[in-house]
């Protein structure tokens, strides 16, 4: 998925010698590979300590880089062919615009999850938005340094903190003018499900030292609660209070139905509601067992 990504790279609709790319990587292995043959674009290969974080990865780029701009993009992306002369362009369009990040699209044949997960980035295009994901952003150096680089105390949820201070110092846009597909999407709920078990570790740590907007509360509040409720009906269903468990039931399964709802909604009902609800009984109660396991231990997986 890496070699993808550089060969969408070398297919940009722009001047090529204008472009330096720095991949930075915790696996030595990766030195012995052709990464792309004849690359038409500088290309740099950094190694680093398996210690370090996604944010410190990202920050020791920077310390490499030389340009105007920086992009930051996942190993895993195939950007279209335009990506970068429009990020440029989308900065250009208002002087108060910090970041800009392209729309993340999927195959018509992609299975379920993955346009699930599609639909959930698109809910706001075209837009100034309050958060980006770090699969794509794009940024002046000038930016990046005002902004303070990623928090590398962070293990998950980098790019979240990293975007939420961007957005006190300017604009964040959304654009279906350029496009992306994320290579390393989920497609299978399992993995889906150990995945966000290790996204959810540093949800209490990135609200650490920010203020937290009422907007982001349910999704800190949501996923315990859903948890807490499921495993609460079974006690009291062991305890023969049936209709405790069933009230406690319904709370558990409320909030499931209704961001199941509004998702359904989202999608212009083009994905199957079941496919959904199946999405978020596996979603909130990792995520809920990621944040406690995250209070005690760091949690690793092979992607991300």
């Amino acid at each position: 998925m890496l070699t993808q990504t550089l060969q969408s790279i070398s297919q940009q609709a722009c001047n090529l010698h204008d472009i330096e790319v720095i991949v930075v990587s915790q696996t030595p292995e990766i030195q012995q590979q052709t990464l792309l043959h004849s690359p038409s674009f500088n290309l740099a290969l950094c190694i680093r300590p398996a210690s370090d974080t996604i944010s410190a990865l990202r920050n020791y780029g920077v310390t490499q880089a030389k340009g105007q701009y920086l992009a930051f993009l996942d190993a895993d992306v195939w950007l279209s062919n335009n990506w970068t002369q429009q990020m440029i362009a989308e900065l250009a369009a208002d002087p108060d615009r910090i970041i800009s990040s392209a729309m993340q699209i999927c195959n018509d044949n992609a299975p379920p999850l993955e346009k699930i997960r599609t639909s959930l980035s698109n809910v706001e295009i075209d837009i100034d938005v309050a958060f980006l994901p770090g699969r794509n952003l794009f940024l002046g150096k000038t930016s990046f340094d005002k902004i303070g680089g990623f928090p590398e105390h962070l293990i998950t949820c980098e790019d979240y903190f990293f975007t939420d201070r961007a957005a006190k110092l300017g604009k964040l846009f959304y654009t279906s003018a350029a496009t992306y597909i994320h290579l390393g999407e989920d497609k299978a709920y399992r993995a889906m499900f150990d995945k966000e078990i290790w996204r959810g570790q540093s949800n209490l740590q990135s609200i650490s030292g920010r203020s937290i907007p009422f907007r982001e509360w349910p999704s800190f509040i949501a996923p315990p609660t859903i948890l807490l409720m499921f495993l609460l009906s079974l006690l009291l269903l062991v305890f023969g209070q049936s209709s405790l468990a069933l009230m406690a039931f319904l709370v558990a399964v409320l909030p499931v139905f209704v961001y199941s709802l509004r998702l359904y909604v989202l999608a212009h009902k083009k994905i199957s509601f079941i496919h959904i609800v199946k999405f978020y009984v596996c979603y909130f109660p990792a995520r809920a067992i990621g944040t406690v396991l995250g209070l005690f231990k760091s949690i690793g997986v092979k992607t991300h």
